[in-house]
């Protein structure tokens, strides 16, 4: 594995950093809070080991809050001195996979980390729906087709939301009913079709390449193929 040691007193982390060399895995160190959330920003790893007490401006605390702000979801083991059941707390809440109180067996890190690199990672949801050149930002509730913003109402957003869900896939009447509307129950309305015909609108009018189709008898289907 691919492991970044943050960790500023120097005897530790030679003695961290060889042993895990040892083991077989690959080892960055930053010496400082900063330096390794530089690192941990910009390159990949399988496991980060972070001292909770750093200089630099940025301790390991700040250091995964940061991270995990920002979608990182890479594994991480605490070391620290720090004890007390409060501390421990702080660092996981933070975003900490594991807490090991220094001083530690060497055995024991070893162990943690790679129990930490046999968990699947999570995965963050995803804030973007795409399909061709049509985009679906969900954080900021925006539709873009060609780089040009489109105009959706709410209603039409969850439409084209459920679409995009199922692109590639007929999604019937009933399935739009029950999620974009709430009914369990057919209201005996055209109140799909109007909607889909005016998301079809903002959609492709005016694009070379149509992307909501109807499938006659079943229901609707967003797809890049003609």
């Amino acid at each position: 594995m691919r492991i970044l040691l943050v960790e500023d007193d120097a005897e530790v982390a030679r003695f961290v950093r060889k042993g895990l060399q040892e083991a077989g895995h690959i080892v960055e160190h930053a010496g400082n809070g900063r330096d390794g959330l530089f690192l941990a920003a910009s390159e990949q790893f399988d496991i980060l080991v972070l001292d909770r007490m750093l200089p630099g401006g940025v301790d390991g605390v700040r250091l995964v809050e940061t991270l995990r702000g920002q979608g990182n979801r890479t594994p991480v083991l605490f070391l620290s001195a720090l004890s007390a059941v409060d501390e421990r707390v702080k660092g996981l809440q933070a975003g900490g996979d594991d807490y090991l109180v220094k001083p530690f067996a060497f055995a024991e890190l070893l162990a943690r980390v790679e129990a930490l690199g046999r968990r699947p990672t999570m995965e963050a949801p995803a804030t973007k729906l795409k399909i061709a050149d049509l985009e679906m930002d969900l954080l900021s509730r925006t539709v873009t087709r060609g780089g040009r913003r489109l105009e959706i109402q709410p209603r039409e957003f969850r439409l084209l939301e459920h679409l995009l869900r199922h692109a590639g896939q007929v999604v019937t009447r009933t399935m739009l009913l029950e999620k974009v509307w709430d009914y369990h129950f057919d209201p005996q309305t055209n109140v799909i079709d109007v909607h889909v015909s005016r998301l079809r609108q903002k959609i492709d009018k005016g694009f070379d390449r149509p992307l909501i189709h109807t499938v006659r008898n079943a229901g609707y289907m967003i797809r890049a193929e003609a």
